[in-house]
């Protein structure tokens, strides 16, 4: 784990990682992969119930031996949290009409040639959407990186990184391989149609 600049991280952050593993490892989960060949690659975390689901993730991510990196309003990154945020795998993006996140994503991934993994979320909050959003999609379409499932499977204490493919541009045709991944993956909090083409694509 590296900060900002490559500098060994703050006390606080040492701290919070090494809590968020122990509790991982305390609910006796373990990895079921390997870690994966890419090391830039845009990671998929769903279906996303929890907020353990932070908590479980980074744990796996740390066993894979894997640095990941994850999107945060710009605005949190000043201040007594900036370092922080750097230091947990914090990316500043500005989210505005204005201001292209997936465009500044892509330089993100131009400006880290050896490694850069970065994980979204695509339904955004626990809550569940109709669909998922797109821009983990256009950001790895448009850094030429590959998306890669993670995944959590509570009742076997299970999760890792499983399919991984090219985006070929052809966002509903890609579509139908996620699914059938995520078709067996249990939540912590199942809900109707987790796992459908449905669930991702929407209903239009």
């Amino acid at each position: 784990m590296t900060g900002e600049g490559g500098a060994r991280p703050g006390w606080f952050s040492r701290l919070v990682r090494w809590v968020l593993i122990t509790l991982y490892r305390l609910k006796g989960w373990q990895a079921g992969c390997a870690p994966p060949t890419a090391r830039r690659a845009v990671v998929i975390g769903a279906p996303h119930t929890s907020n353990w689901d932070f908590v479980n993730f980074i744990g796996i991510i740390h066993e894979l031996g894997l640095r990941p990196r994850f999107m945060g309003k710009h605005s949190l990154f000043r201040g007594p949290l900036r370092r922080f945020m750097y230091d947990m795998g914090g990316v500043p993006v500005i989210r505005s009409e204005k201001h292209d996140y997936v465009a500044q994503m892509i330089d993100a991934f131009a400006a880290h040639p050896d490694e850069f993994i970065l994980v979204v979320a695509p339904e955004g909050t626990r809550r569940g959407v109709p669909r998922w959003r797109t821009g983990f999609y256009q950001i790895a379409l448009g850094a030429g990186v590959p998306i890669i499932c993670g995944y959590l499977d509570y009742p076997k204490r299970r999760a890792g990184l499983g399919y991984s493919f090219m985006p070929t541009g052809d966002y509903a045709a890609d579509m139908v391989k996620v699914a059938e991944f995520y078709a067996d993956k249990v939540p912590l909090h199942p809900r109707a149609g987790l796992g459908t083409l449905e669930w991702i694509l929407g209903k239009d």
